[in-house]
């Protein structure tokens, strides 16, 4: 509210049920910025902010769905005010079918208004948008007041994460630690990749994981250069690399993790050596990722770094970088990704890419190479909290160089 401009009221709506085939809806997500303001997953759950309101009384309002016994005994109890006010701290709790009233009442006080919009960097907006139902209809019917993005505020705050967030998410990271010491037990020659997600699924539900926080890639061979594989459905084989890409989400913050192993417990000498330069990568990507640190210029660092170590497992030559296209550098054959991002409610959460980063914000590292004439793909991916001094590697311990992974899988059960 200290970022509000005065006499503004910011609307935080929610994110709707939306109809899959049949009578059938897909898996229900809350609204990443209404959970992050009152912790509350239901339904329908709204928070408006008027932080000048005239009589006081409307500084901070949740808004959730009316308890109805009918609707109950289908889908599971609802939120009583009292029940709303101790999970969020919102003493004004109001009903979602009898706050128009008020809002309209509201509406004609306040002169500015903020709306929330999905404003993810890695937003697709080829597809519709059905955060923009709700701003169109809301500004087709207050077409004369100042209109502000909320987003602008929500990317501040939220990237920057509190003790507390960091806790929740160490849970998460703690289960898809167990899930990935599971898999090492598991995979060997002739296992197939949906039985690998299986044992990991196992693994985080019976760790309370909510869910799986993206869409699992369990990729061997060469189908580990497809960075969003996610068809899970071929056999591991004897001399292949297993690159394995998940997370649990709990408590609405989510971990992401990546190994990439041998299937037969060994790596061969040319799988070693392209996993250590890339493992090489990652630990210089974590000695520098500090705070005050530009994220661009973190980029453009890490970019050489890996060139260079393409130079060194023989990939790219320096003839290769001196006659290369600046817009097309000759690591992108073998690196065509992003080095990581913001994790937090969201797997790739809002945060700035063109700023000095803070302390308190949470990034995933994440360098790749992968070759096609050699039909291999290795990524390595950790989480990392900045702290004042540095940052904190949140998977530190699990198995991650070539040494420790090939002993933890030499102890099969």
């Amino acid at each position: 509210m200290k970022k509000m401009k005065p006499n503004s009221i910011a609307i935080f709506h929610y994110n709707p049920v939306l109809p899959e085939n049949g009578d059938a809806v897909y898996s229900y997500k809350a609204n990443s910025d209404v959970v992050w303001l009152c912790g509350i997953v239901q339904e329908k759950t709204m928070v408006i902010l008027y932080p000048d309101n005239a009589d006081g009384t409307a500084q901070e309002v949740l808004v959730v769905q009316r308890p109805n016994e009918h609707l109950e005994k289908w889908n599971g109890h609802l939120f009583r005010k009292d029940e709303a006010t101790a999970i969020s701290g919102i003493q004004n709790v109001q009903f979602v079918d009898s706050i128009e009233a008020q809002l309209h009442l509201w509406m004609h006080h306040a002169d500015t208004v903020y709306l929330n919009t999905n404003e993810n960097d890695r937003l697709n907006t080829e597809n519709p948008r059905i955060d923009l139902l709700f701003v169109h209809d809301f500004m087709k019917r207050y077409p004369l007041h100042h209109y502000e993005r909320a987003a602008r505020i929500m990317k501040e705050l939220r990237s920057v994460k509190t003790k507390e967030e960091v806790e929740v998410t160490r849970v998460a990271i703690d289960i898809t630690r167990k899930a990935f010491e599971r898999v090492l037990q598991f995979v060997q020659p002739g296992v197939m990749e949906y039985e690998i997600e299986a044992e990991i699924t196992h693994e985080f539900l019976r760790n309370r994981a909510t869910r799986h926080a993206y869409g699992c890639i369990i990729a061997s061979g060469d189908s580990a250069r497809v960075l969003h594989y996610v068809e899970n459905n071929r056999e591991c084989k004897d001399g292949d690399l297993l690159l394995m890409d998940f997370g649990a989400e709990y408590g609405n913050y989510n971990a992401d993790l990546t190994r990439t192993i041998p299937v037969n417990g060994k790596f061969s000498k040319r799988q070693k050596e392209v996993y250590n330069a890339c493992l090489a990568v990652h630990n210089y990507c974590a000695s520098i990722l500090k705070p005050g640190i530009n994220y661009a210029d973190y980029i453009n660092k890490v970019n050489m770094e890996m060139e260079k170590q393409l130079i060194k497992i023989g990939l790219i030559s320096k003839a290769d970088v001196k006659n290369q296209d600046p817009a097309n550098p000759a690591y992108r054959k073998y690196f065509y990704h992003g080095i990581g991002h913001h994790l937090g409610l969201d797997v790739h959460d809002v945060g700035t890419r063109n700023e000095p980063v803070k302390e308190g914000m949470l990034f995933t590292i994440e360098p790749g190479i992968y070759i096609e004439e050699e039909q291999m793909g290795i990524r390595i991916e950790n989480n990392y909290w900045l702290t004042k001094t540095g940052n904190i590697d949140l998977f530190k311990g699990i198995p991650i160089t070539v040494e420790e992974i090939e002993a933890a899988m030499k102890k099969k059960k």
